[in-house]
């Protein structure tokens, strides 16, 4: 393909026709454009490669820290999962312990029933999420109740399975709660040794209650050990002991009623301080009493008891 064109030749002195080729003049236009292209693109890489903008260099830093970091929230996470695990099965362990039946599972949603991150999710999805949800939260609230009807139940045919659960003394407070069981440092030999029960610190001469209904199986005076100490039989194969006491009110056979004074706190037997040496026993198995007073106190208060039991090193008897 050609048009026509004029040129001047300064030998006739006249204008001339000439004619030109398209393709050629397309092909120079074409190559000029592609090596202009191929050098805007080198310049983009070299840019690139040398020069950074503010944005970035703040995206290399956060990068550069989560990188450092990334091990370390990996190692945290992994802690406080097997943490809220040894938790939950601690918890159902109390609740064995006291009801004698599983937990109920109050938590009706797991890592599945997350919404996915997406910004094109429509209304429907929405609505059938809620929807499902809505299902499950009625079914789970169902089983709750069926499981605290069972648990009722249970306690009405068995009224001699309900644990003591009365604060032995006036105020329950997380304050009054030292060492509870398992191995404690003694404070006259300092070496660890089994500690059967739970200090609660108290003033010399404080009325101590008995925490069940029961009777008196035994009063002890002694000057080792626990010192003066009083057991209590209660329904259900439980039992209390009360000890470091100083004067006793009650006597073997004595039958007691919840929150019935039995005597006074005192320093009797290895005692180092005047305090309560409360144990709670079942059929013969030391128990730990802390988890006995929930029903006495609010749930932070019962949180800050827990936490005082477990992390008191050393027992005061």
């Amino acid at each position: 393909m050609s048009e026509e064109l004029f040129e001047y030749d300064s030998k006739s002195l006249r204008l001339r026709k000439r004619r030109r080729n398209v393709r050629r003049a397309i092909g120079i236009t074409f190559r000029y454009l592609a090596a202009v292209l191929v050098f805007v693109i080198a310049f983009y890489f070299i840019f690139e490669q040398f020069f950074t903008t503010d944005q970035e260099k703040a995206l290399i830093a956060k990068n550069a820290v989560y990188e450092k970091h990334y091990s370390e929230m990996r190692a945290a996470e992994k802690t406080l999962s097997e943490r809220i695990a040894a938790l939950s099965e601690r918890d159902d362990s109390i609740y064995r312990q006291l009801f004698h039946t599983a937990a109920p599972r109050l938590d009706p949603f797991g890592a599945a029933d997350l919404i996915p991150e997406s910004d094109s999710l429509s209304d429907g999805f929405f609505l059938s999420y809620s929807a499902e949800k809505a299902v499950r939260v009625g079914k789970m609230a169902g089983s709750v109740e069926e499981n605290f009807k069972e648990i009722f139940a249970l306690l009405e045919a068995r009224r001699d399975s309900l644990p003591p659960l009365r604060f032995p003394l006036a105020d329950a407070s997380s304050y009054r709660v030292g060492a509870s069981t398992g191995e404690r440092l003694n404070p006259f030999y300092g070496v660890p040794s089994a500690h059967d029960g739970i200090d609660l610190l108290a003033s010399q001469g404080e009325t101590v209650f008995a925490s069940a209904a029961g009777t008196v199986s035994s009063v002890v005076h002694s000057t080792t050990g626990i010192g003066t100490m009083v057991e209590i039989s209660h329904k259900g194969g439980y039992t209390t002991r009360y000890g470091c006491l100083g004067q006793v009110s009650v006597h073997s056979g004595d039958r007691v009623k919840a929150g019935d004074a039995i005597g006074s706190v005192g320093v009797s037997g290895k005692s180092f301080a005047p305090h309560l040496h409360y144990e709670v026993l079942r059929r013969g198995k030391v128990l730990d009493p802390v988890h006995h007073f929930f029903a006495s106190v609010t749930p932070e208060q019962y949180s800050d008891m827990l936490y005082m039991a477990a992390g008191t090193a050393q027992s005061m008897d």
